[in-house]
C-alpha cells in the first residue's frame, strides 16, 4: 500500500466514523440509502475517485477505488459510489463523454428487456439506488455488445424496492423516454462493466468482513462466562480463527484483482475475487453469529447491519456459482498450458471460453 492509499483509507475511515455510526445506518435504511454520507463524499471529491481528472473526476486507480469500497463496506455506508463512478462513470468516460451528476446503471448485471432507439421502453428491476440518480444509463443487448442510452431519471417512473439490507433496489419504468444520448458499447466494454459490478460487491464484502472480525474479537474479549472472557474458551477461539481466515482471504483476493497501475479488470482475477468474497461472506457471518449469540441478530447492533449486507452483496454482481462457471470455462478454453501460470503467478487469462453461454 502506498502512502497516498494509506492516507486515503485513514481519511475515509475517520469521515465515515463521524457520518455513519450504527444509529445513522438504522435511520438511513428507511430511505434505502445514506444521503448524508453521499453528500459528504461529494463535498470531498471522493465520489469520483478512479475517474480521470480530464472528465471531471478526482483521478486515482482501481486500487484507490477498492479502498473507497472497502471503507464503505466496513461502515455499512449504503451509497451509489460503485454505480456512479466505477461503472456508470467509466462507461461514459470510456466513450469520451462527460459524467453528469449521480448516475445509475441498468443492464450490467442481467440485461432487462429494454428497447433502446431514440426512445427507451420497458421495465428494469432491482436497479441499485435508482431513486438516488439524476441520470440513468440503459444498456440493451445488441449482438455481442450493447446499445447504451443516457436518460434523465425525472422522465421515468421509479418504484421503490429493497434488498435484504434495506438498500434501494428499485424498479424503473421506461415509457417512451427520449434518450439524451445513445452510443454503442462493444463486447469488451460491456464485459468490463460487468466485471466492475462484481468487483465492487467483492470489495464491499471485504471491508465488511474486516469490521465483523473486529466486532467479534472485541465482543468475545468483553463478554464473560464463569468468571473469564468467552474468548478464552476453545470453541469460541475456533470461531474467531475462522472469521479471521475468511476476512483475510476475501481482502487478499480483492486486493489482487485491483493490484498494479491498471485501468481495467481482468476476468480471471475478478472471478476469483467474487467467488472468494461471496463464500467468505457466508462462512464468516455464520461463525460471527455463533460467537455473538442472540445480540448479533438485532437491527441496532453492527453485526446485524453488516450481516444483512454481506448476504445481499454475495449474490449481487453474480453469485459464487456463476463466477465459478465463468472461471472454469475460461480456464478450459485457455488450455492446459495456462493453468500453472494462473495458479503460481496469478497470470490473467484472456482467452475466450469454449462456451460463451457460461459467462453471460
Amino acid at each position: 500500500m502506498t502512502t497516498e492509499t494509506s492516507e486515503l483509507r485513514t481519511t475515509l475511515r475517520t469521515m465515515l466514523a463521524n457520518t455513519c455510526p450504527p444509529e445513522e445506518v438504522v435511520a438511513a435504511e428507511s430511505h434505502g440509502w445514506n444521503e448524508r454520507v453521499w453528500k459528504t463524499l461529494r463535498e470531498g471529491g471522493f465520489h469520483t475517485i478512479a475517474l480521470p481528472e480530464s472528465a471531471g473526476g478526482s483521478g486515482g486507480t482501481l486500487t484507490d477505488a477498492c479502498v473507497v469500497l472497502q471503507e464503505l463496506g466496513r461502515a455499512s455506508g449504503s451509497v451509489p459510489y460503485a454505480e456512479h463512478a466505477l461503472v456508470g462513470g467509466w462507461l461514459l468516460t470510456a466513450s469520451g463523454r462527460d459524467v453528469p451528476e449521480d448516475v445509475a446503471v441498468v443492464g450490467c448485471e442481467a440485461p432487462d428487456a429494454i428497447i433502446v432507439d431514440e426512445t427507451v421502453n420497458g421495465v428494469a428491476t432491482r436497479v441499485p439506488y435508482g431513486r438516488a440518480a439524476e441520470w440513468i444509463i440503459v444498456l440493451a443487448p445488441e449482438g455481442d455488445g450493447a446499445r447504451a442510452a443516457l436518460v434523465p431519471a425525472s422522465a421515468t417512473t421509479i418504484e421503490p424496492g429493497r434488498n435484504l439490507a434495506d438498500e434501494a433496489r428499485d424498479t424503473i419504468h421506461f415509457d417512451a423516454v427520449p434518450a439524451t444520448e445513445t452510443w454503442d458499447v462493444d463486447a469488451d466494454a460491456l464485459e468490463q462493466a460487468r466485471l466492475r459490478t462484481a468487483f465492487a460487491r467483492s470489495a464491499l464484502i471485504a471491508g465488511a468482513l474486516e469490521r465483523v472480525l473486529q466486532l467479534s474479537v472485541r465482543y468475545t474479549g468483553e463478554r464473560e462466562q464463569f468468571g473469564r472472557p468467552i474468548a478464552r474458551f476453545q470453541a469460541v477461539q475456533r470461531h474467531l480463527v475462522k472469521i479471521a481466515e475468511h476476512a483475510h482471504l476475501a481482502k487478499m483476493a480483492v486486493d489482487a484483482a485491483a493490484f498494479g497501475d491498471r485501468d481495467d479488470l481482468d476476468r480471471s482475477s475478478t472471478a476469483v475475487a467474487k467467488i472468494v468474497a461471496s463464500q467468505s461472506a457466508s462462512a464468516a457471518s455464520g461463525h460471527a453469529h455463533q460467537a455473538h449469540g442472540a445480540i448479533g441478530m438485532t437491527k441496532e447492533y453492527e453485526l446485524g447491519q453488516l450481516s444483512r449486507r454481506l448476504w445481499s452483496w454475495r449474490d449481487e454482481g453474480g453469485t459464487a456459482q456463476h463466477w465459478s462457471r465463468s472461471l472454469g470455462a475460461l480456464v478450459a478454453g485457455a488450455g492446459k498450458d495456462e493453468v500453472w501460470p494462473l495458479v503460481s503467478a496469478g497470470t490473467a487469462l484472456t482467452s475466450p471460453p469454449r462456451d460463451s453461454a457460461d459467462v453471460a
